[in-house]
């Protein structure tokens, strides 16, 4: 294959200017600002945080940290779900010149231990009695550890109160900021930042480095492609850990002044949306998939005249006439959209994981301009984004700033300002990462006359069945994850004769439909099992197969008697599937569809 090559326009400053030297330093810079830098619901009410207040507690948090002993280039691990007080770490920490390590919430105590010690962090930071438990379980084998703050109180020896720290904090830096002030100029572009630790769909996670300089240039490519400003309001929810989530409710907020909203929790994430309807709206495939099955299920039960309103609006919105569009968008869509939350979102990006392009379509259909992206942990989460209504099967053309080639088999190649500064105690990954100063993304795929990137798989995922037939399950697995009825699957065949799938009920819409149909059942198993059940996901995949080649249809399926949940070690923390595991954890199943 050629080394066909595309390059995206030069980067600006980092940050938007020459001054801005750190993360922290933005806070510094917006402090004074008016407005609301974030919004949290405690009680049933939605409490303001003002900018000024944010960097009171950063400055408080990070005076406490010096005082605990943090030196320059230190961790501290931060294990909590999405709120204020995570936002407020992490700026402490990097205030005062150390490198923050986020911590996924499903993790167990050994996850938390291998972290904590690959990283070598000095301080931790819990949420409640949940994840203290954790600590609790290991702590004797993580010696690096000096000190432990608990956000919800709790009374154990040698663990101190969030507020107290605080409190204690906010009284040294009044007598003396400088200890604060002396750290802050002293942090460099080039400093670490950030342990963001990669997902780790095979083996142990990796340390991904993250440098001032990385994320000050990546939330000034990403605003080239996704304009914000201070009038932008974002939901917050996917895991902090993750580094898109970072950069858009941490880093990008600072440069532009959007106020960040935090869901109540994962359960609450549609309800929320409906409260905050954000302007600026990023969410993993998965959310994305949940939304549309929402709407089509809800109208297969609404009346005649809502169904036809609803499939002729659809209709008009995609192939009609402008007149028809604005039409359909007038009578039917913006209430759907406004029913949704999403009637203010004037961008929404899905990320994280590849999206069946069916599913973009349908979005931009109902008038919600959905843009896929692509980035990697490695690149600070930026390589390649849709712009406008980029063209479906594709991720659009690489952000400004990034380079991108296709090495000889097909790997993507990328090389910008956002590429890592290595892996923490593993310089043999970091080299074969960062190989000629290219970062190789693992990802396989093609790049159109007009520079727009494709992914067809992942370069490891690639199955050769028996027959010596290349094929992407990636793909495959989209279409069947796009029935309202699976929630995850699987596709097995390497070296096999023919193509099988395991697949993972979507929990809510079965149960739905089996009501509906006064089915006897107890558990997700009972589900599982039910014949009339596999009697539906068998048309689904039928319907798959009917817009498949021959080799790549799915000749026999499993429906999995159990979801995949990340503290099993089945699925990363955004939810994408550890295929090998799956493949040896089920392996009995996998056997007897090829007997």
């Amino acid at each position: 294959m050629p080394d066909t090559h595309v390059s995206a326009r030069q980067a600006t400053v980092p940050g938007g200017g020459p001054d801005a030297r750190s993360v922290p330093a933005l806070l510094r810079a917006r402090a004074a600002e008016p407005g609301t830098a974030l919004r949290v619901k405690r009680l049933g009410l939605w409490e303001r945080i003002s900018w000024a207040e944010y960097a009171r507690r950063v400055n408080a948090l990070a005076r406490e940290m010096i005082h605990l002993g943090l030196e320059r280039g230190e961790r501290v691990a931060v294990l909590c779900e999405n709120r204020p007080e995570w936002l407020i770490a992490d700026l402490a920490v990097q205030t005062a010149g150390g490198a923050t390590v986020g911590v996924y919430t499903t993790s167990s105590p050994e996850q938390l231990a291998y972290h904590v010690n690959h990283s070598d962090s000095v301080g931790l930071i819990l949420e409640d009695a949940e994840q203290l438990e954790k600590w609790l379980a290991v702590r004797e084998g993580c010696q690096s550890v000096r000190w432990v703050l608990v956000i919800e109180p709790e009374d154990v020896p040698g663990v101190v109160p969030w507020e107290a720290a605080l409190a204690a904090g906010a009284e040294r830096y009044a007598a003396d900021p400088g200890p604060v002030e002396a750290r802050l100029a002293a942090i460099r572009p080039d400093d670490v930042a950030l342990f963001i630790y990669t997902s780790g769909t095979t083996g142990n996670p990796k340390g991904a480095m993250l440098s001032h300089a990385n994320l000050l240039w990546a939330v000034d490519s990403l605003a080239d492609a996704v304009p914000m400003s201070e009038r932008d309001e974002l939901l917050s929810f996917l895991p902090l850990s993750h580094i898109v989530e970072r950069l858009i409710s941490v880093t990008a907020p600072l440069r532009f002044g959007y106020t960040v909203s935090f869901t109540e929790n994962l359960d609450t994430v549609l309800t929320n949306l409906q409260e905050i309807r954000p302007t600026v709206f990023f969410a993993v495939p998965r959310i994305w998939e949940k939304l549309h099955s929402l709407v089509e299920l809800h109208m297969k039960d609404a009346n005649p005249i809502k169904r036809a309103a609803y499939g002729a609006a659809l209709g008009a919105a995609r192939g009609g006439s402008p007149l028809g569009v604005m039409v359909a968008q007038l009578a039917v869509l913006r209430l759907l959209r406004l029913r949704l939350g999403l009637d203010r979102v004037r961008i929404a990006i899905s990320g994280a994981a590849p999206i069946a392009p069916g599913i973009l379509a349908y979005f931009r259909a109902l008038g919600v301009d959905v843009r896929e992206g692509f980035g990697l942990t490695e690149s600070t989460g930026i390589i390649a984004i849709h712009r406008g209504d980029g063209r479906l099967g594709t991720i659009g053309l690489p952000f400004k700033g990034v380079e991108v080639k296709l090495a000889d088999d097909g790997e993507i190649l990328s090389r910008s300002p956002g590429n890592f500064l290595g892996y923490h105690k593993d310089p043999a990954a970091t080299e074969e990462a960062l190989a000629g100063g290219w970062l190789h993304t693992g990802d396989v795929g093609a790049l159109d006359d007009d520079g727009q990137l494709r992914i067809t798989d992942r370069k490891k995922d690639i199955i050769i069945t028996a027959g010596g037939k290349n094929i992407a399950p990636q793909k495959i697995e989209n279409q069947l994850k796009s029935s309202a009825y699976i929630n995850d699957a699987v596709v097995i065949g390497d070296r096999r004769k023919y193509l099988t799938a395991l697949l993972v009920l979507d929990e809510d819409n079965v149960t739905f439909w089996a009501a509906e149909r006064q089915l006897s059942y107890s558990t997700y198993m009972d589900l599982a099992s039910n014949p009339e059940v596999r009697e539906l996901i068998e048309g689904e995949v039928q319907r798959v197969n009917a817009t498949l080649a021959r080799v790549e249809t799915i000749k026999k399926f499993a429906i999995l008697p159990k979801r995949l949940y990340h503290e099993d070690g089945e699925v990363t923390a955004t939810l994408k599937v550890k295929r090998s595991s799956i493949a040896n954890k089920y392996s009995d199943l996998i056997e007897e569809m090829y007997v």
